[in-house]
């Protein structure tokens, strides 16, 4: 099934966003979108994996690339009139990656996107986005994400996706490297992957959304730190967004050999922006 353009997408979801009022129990039942026949664009592979840190040239795809190929059907679901909640103020708030091999940049696949459900959450209500990659008719990698329409619930009102008041925040991991992030890595990352998200991009558009400056997008910040960490052919990877990143600054790398993270430094010394673990597979 053919899938709406990126950018028709975000501005489908865009106007539909003022009229959708999601509350407790909100319920969807469901589609799915299937890209067949799917080939990755070299070229724009090659601007992902500068951006992102990844060693350029090789012949296999980043762990976390095959989420930019099922973001704009992911997308095109979440912009739709049916799905209930509205696509602007949606928060990626994590991801868990499988992938079950190396998987060739110049490989033959087939993609699937779905909404597998929509669960409560304190803040509101959560949705679970499953991408699936296929070579050959196998599931060769695999990604549920969960995104975060914050609304008033019986619990408590509503709040920003961060860590609950009173949850322990983990102590820091070993720092390994500090980056200094300037002011054109949102339009960088957002030209490589597509998605152009307007509070990426420039310090105006992001301040419409309630920002000092642009942010960087989560996705990035994740395959950043996995360029940095490295991981095994057949690897499970959990990643948690915890802050936003705001550009430019300055952030700190830290890992234990299985988990990571990114941390504030300077102003913002110390705070936690992504946590995550990488844990090999057997192949």
């Amino acid at each position: 099934m053919a899938t709406t353009s990126l950018g028709l997408s975000l501005a489908r979801g865009a106007l539909r966003s003022p009229f959708k009022h999601p509350r407790p129990g909100v319920a969807f039942a469901g589609r799915r979108l299937t890209l067949g026949d799917l080939r990755v664009d070299l070229t724009r592979l090659a601007a992902y994996e500068r951006v992102c840190g990844f060693p350029t040239g090789e012949d296999s795809l980043p762990v976390t690339y095959p989420h930019v190929l099922g973001f704009p059907p992911a997308m095109d679901i979440m912009s739709r009139g049916d799905f209930p909640l509205p696509l602007l103020g949606l928060v990626h708030t994590s991801i868990e990656i499988t992938r079950h091999r190396a998987l060739a940049a110049g490989g033959l696949y087939e993609l699937a996107v779905r909404v597998d459900r929509l669960a409560p959450h304190r803040r509101g209500t959560e949705a679970f986005v499953v991408t699936e990659l296929k070579e050959a008719g196998e599931v060769v990698w695999e990604s549920t994400s969960t995104y975060l329409a914050r609304h008033r619930t019986d619990a408590s009102p509503a709040s920003p996706a961060s860590s609950a008041p009173g949850e322990p925040e983990p102590a820091p991991l070993p720092v390994l490297d500090e980056w200094r992030l300037g002011a054109d890595v949102g339009r960088r990352y957002g030209a490589a992957s597509g998605d152009r998200n307007p509070i990426h991009l420039h310090p105006l558009t992001a301040r419409l959304f309630g920002f000092p400056r642009a942010i960087a997008h989560g996705m990035w910040t994740v395959a950043r730190c996995l360029a940095a960490h490295g991981t095994p052919p057949a690897v499970r990877v959990r990643a948690e967004f915890r802050a936003p990143v705001l550009l430019p600054g300055t952030v700190a790398f830290g890992s234990d050999g299985i988990r990571f993270e990114l941390r504030g430094v300077g102003e913002a010394s110390s705070r936690l922006h992504v946590s995550g673990r990488v844990d090999r597979l057997a192949p």
